[in-house]
């Protein structure tokens, strides 16, 4: 007994040093920066992946939910092993990661960006396509194989990249091993569709506009704002895609669009559980998906991935089984357009698309259209 009572002391002490370690230095602290002082902290109105703060010299850090740490400066400081230097009002971007080009679009600030991992035609941001095709931003190869001595040659002064880099870490060493910094984005794991918008006030801060981001995100706030109070309509939703090989793939509950069908007054029919990231669709079986959603009363399909359609016909080609859907024969079937995955900065007016569908408002879409006509 003896023997159990000091087991269980030591382990209560090593529980209450482990908890105090996580209280004095959580992700969201800024780490020690010799002879920067106490600096200013930036609060945030729903993100909650990301931090910043400002001290007195005009520096500022950025620190992101897995504690990865950022300085943002115009002098060539030093910081310590596990901080980012990174350049304010970088000159030569290399963006590889396709959700964050919007918010340097909406900031006006695509003459910072210089090199890209997509090919100009893989690009629904308008000035960034319009860029490349000018030559103004040049493909330089994709995230997991970039053209090293391009970005060299161009003088790339930072590269933004998405989670999927993590998957090869040989790329970030690489790139850092050339002087060129890495900034990971990680927009998409936040809990909510504005918590995802405010990560324009991260680029801000970056490219030396901080007033434009916060006007920006106020704008987009304000449409989730407006929605706020809406009723729910009673509808239930499905939002989906067909495979090449036929199978069906939606959304978990903690994906961003099925959060965006609840703000927007709808239900979706689907309930997996499931953080909101690069892992946020399910995929099921034609026979699992019907059994759930043949009774929805709206489907939203996601032209997105898979191809837009126009017509009921072209939706029932994709699987026989589709023509007995309630959504189907009520003709209450929608289709996303082909740039809804890279305009983060308009999921406001993508929210207001969903509520007018919802609530059956009759006001024009842009980021959605009703399918035509079909054989039922």
């Amino acid at each position: 007994m003896k023997r159990f009572w000091l087991f269980f002391f030591a382990l209560l002490l090593l529980l209450c040093i482990g908890g105090c370690a996580k209280e004095t230095d959580p992700w969201n602290a800024p780490p020690a920066l010799p002879g920067y002082g106490e600096p200013q902290s930036v609060p945030t109105s729903a993100a909650s992946c990301f931090a910043i703060w400002r001290y007195e010299n005009g520096d500022s850090l950025i620190r992101t939910d897995d504690g990865a740490s950022y300085l943002i400066t115009e002098n060539d400081s030093a910081a310590p092993e596990n901080v980012t230097v990174i350049p304010r009002r970088p000159q030569t971007v290399y963006m590889a990661a396709s959700a964050v080009m919007c918010f340097w679009d909406a900031m006006d600030c695509l003459d910072e960006i210089r090199f890209s991992s997509l090919e100009a035609d893989a690009w629904t941001v308008d000035g960034a396509r319009e860029a490349m095709e000018a030559g103004a931003i040049l493909y330089a190869g994709k995230y997991r194989e970039p053209d090293y001595e391009l970005l060299l040659s161009g003088g790339c002064d930072l590269s933004i990249q998405s989670t999927m880099s993590e998957h090869v870490p040989k790329v970030k060493e690489k790139l850092e091993e050339l002087g060129i910094p890495v900034f990971v984005d990680r927009s998409s794991y936040e809990s909510s569709p504005l918590a995802r918008c405010e990560w324009v006030r991260v680029y801000a801060e970056i490219a030396g506009c901080p007033e434009r981001g916060d006007a920006l995100f106020a704008e987009q706030k304000a449409t989730f704002d407006s929605l706020r109070d809406a009723e729910p309509s009673g509808k239930t939703a499905v939002f989906f895609y067909v495979t090449a090989s036929g199978s069906f793939v939606t959304r978990k509950s903690g994906d961003y669009i099925s959060k965006m069908i609840e703000l927007a007054g709808g239900e979706n029919v689907f309930a997996f559980e499931g953080e909101d990231n690069a892992l946020s669709s399910v995929t099921l079986s034609p026979e699992e998906f019907v059994l759930a959603a043949k009774d929805a009363d709206i489907i939203l399909y996601n032209g997105t991935i898979s191809g837009i359609l126009y017509t009921l016909d072209e939706l029932e080609a994709l699987n026989p089984l589709l023509s007995d859907f309630r959504a189907v024969k009520s003709g209450d079937v929608w289709c996303t357009e082909a740039n809804l995955y890279q305009n983060i900065m308009k999921t406001g007016e993508i929210l207001s698309d969903f509520h007018a569908i919802f609530a059956d408002t009759g006001e024009p879409l842009t980021y959605l259209h009703k399918l035509d006509g079909g054989s039922s």
